[in-house]
């Protein structure tokens, strides 16, 4: 009989190691970050933030005072040695994003396998995120779905990837600026064909709004240009 050595990583919660934990904070309205959350913000020693002067606004509305570090994709790969020499300092840390859940198209796998390497807790602290509130609210099918995150600015290159979808049943999921929202439309159409589609923008905040329709009447209309857009794209039928 033979016996198959199989090697894996095991990683359980060590008290004596300290933590990176990584938050999800509100994606507009501020009365949407968890009790957890907050006692997590409230008892580290450091907070990384996207961009400072955002997340000031979120820890000041609810009275809590940490020093913050910025830590974004421009800064990413320098920041890494600080913040693990101030978790062998025996240092909890916390790593938030300007809005939704941290790594969701924004900086943070190359600190979150640094922390792993290097033995310590790395721990998910959940809660919103924009991807998931405008797809359940969108009517379109929840399962399958794929999410694209931001195309590539150049389109032969987002063009590469979509065509990839042409067949495929799942819900794309994509995140896009306002600036370029029509851009993405028209080159979904010219890609993928006429789909339904559903676009989202201020999500939980007072000027929520949804959009609703076909590729072919939506991809040249004027939007508004304040907050992201989140895009839903129909399956292949």
């Amino acid at each position: 009989m033979r016996v198959e050595v199989i090697k894996m990583n095991i990683q359980t919660f060590d008290e004596t190691k300290s933590t990176l934990y990584i938050v999800s904070t509100p994606i507009g309205n501020l009365k949407d970050i968890t009790l957890r959350a907050l006692d997590v913000l409230k008892e580290v020693d450091l907070v990384l933030a996207e961009d400072t002067r955002v997340s000031l606004k979120l820890l000041n509305h609810y009275d809590i005072h940490k020093p913050l570090l910025s830590y974004e994709k421009f800064n990413e790969k320098e920041r890494v040695d600080t913040i693990i020499n101030r978790l062998k300092e025996n240092q909890n840390i916390a790593l938030i994003s300007d809005a939704g859940t941290p790594l969701i198209s924004d900086p943070g796998s190359i600190l979150v396998n640094k922390v792993i390497e290097e033995g310590f807790n790395v721990v998910a602290v959940p809660g919103a995120s924009a991807l998931l509130t405008g797809l359940v609210i969108s009517g379109i099918r929840t399962e399958p779905f794929t999410f694209l995150g931001f195309l590539p600015r150049k389109q032969s290159e987002a063009k590469k990837i979509l065509i990839n979808y042409y067949n495929r049943i799942e819900t794309l999921v994509i995140y896009e600026s306002p600036l370029r929202i029509n851009d993405t439309l028209n080159l979904l159409y010219e890609t993928l064909g006429n789909r339904y589609l559903v676009l989202t923008r201020e999500l939980t905040k007072k000027f929520e709004t949804t959009y609703r329709g076909e590729l072919k009447d939506i991809k040249d209309k004027i939007f508004d240009t304040r907050g992201e857009y989140v895009i839903y794209v129909e399956g292949k039928l």
